[in-house]
C-alpha cells in the first residue's frame, strides 16, 4: 500500500487543526470574563495543553507537507526551539501562579434548565476566596456572569450560603450574617456585582 498519497491531505488536516487549535486559545485568552462563552474560558484555563497540541500538530504538517528534507528539518528545528521552551515556561508560570478553583455548589434556578449559579473555591490567594457566578445557556452557547466574590480574610466575610429565592434572584449570606441580593435580567446578566472582604 503506498502511504505517500496520504502525505499531502494529512499535512493539510494538521495545519488545519493547528490553526483552529491556534484560533481557539487566541479567542479564549482576549475573551473578557462578564458574559463570556463558556467554551472560550475553558480554552483560556487550558491554553498550556492546546498549545502543546497545536505545536504538534504544526510539527506533525511540516513533516508530512514538505517533500524538501532541508526545508523540513529547518522548519521543525525552529518550531521546536522557539515552540517548547516557550510553552514549558508558560506551563511553569501557569502551575506558580495560577492557582487553582474548585467548585463548591452548582444549582438550578427554579424552574429554568438553562439558568445556574456556581460557587467555585479559588485556592491562589492566601485568604480563602469564593466566587459565585451566574450561568445561562446551554452549551456551546452557555455564558457565564459573575453576582459577587467573598475574600475569606476576616471569618465574617466568608460566604456561608448561596441559595435561589427565585428563577430570576440569589441570595448569598456571609458568616457574619450579612445577607446580600442580586437579580439577574433576562439575558443571564446580574444586576450588580457583590464584592466583601
Amino acid at each position: 500500500m503506498d502511504f505517500t498519497r496520504y502525505r499531502r491531505p494529512s499535512a493539510f488536516l494538521l495545519l488545519t487543526l493547528a490553526v483552529v487549535l491556534g484560533a481557539a486559545a487566541v479567542a479564549g485568552l482576549v475573551s473578557g470574563d462578564e458574559g463570556a462563552l463558556i467554551l472560550l474560558l475553558r480554552f483560556r484555563e487550558h491554553v498550556v495543553l492546546v498549545g502543546w497540541l497545536t505545536l504538534a500538530a504544526l510539527t506533525g504538517a511540516a513533516l508530512l507537507g514538505l517533500t524538501k528534507s532541508s526545508l523540513r528539518l529547518l522548519l521543525v528545528t525552529l518550531l521546536l526551539i522557539i515552540g517548547a521552551p516557550t510553552l514549558l515556561l508558560g506551563g511553569l508560570a501557569s502551575a506558580m501562579f495560577g492557582g487553582s478553583d474548585r467548585e463548591v455548589k452548582t444549582e438550578s434556578a427554579p424552574g429554568r434548565g438553562d439558568r445556574r449559579l456556581l460557587v467555585v473555591a479559588r485556592s491562589s490567594s492566601l485568604d480563602p476566596v469564593w466566587c459565585v457566578y451566574v450561568q445561562q445557556g446551554n452549551p456551546p452557547l452557555e455564558r457565564r456572569w459573575s453576582a459577587g466574590c467573598f475574600n475569606g480574610d476576616s471569618e465574617d466575610n466568608a460566604l456561608s450560603e448561596t441559595a435561589w429565592t427565585a428563577p430570576d434572584r440569589i441570595r448569598m449570606t456571609t458568616k457574619g450574617g450579612t445577607v446580600h441580593e442580586v437579580t439577574i435580567a433576562p439575558g443571564g446578566r446580574p444586576d450588580r456585582v457583590i464584592s466583601v472582604g
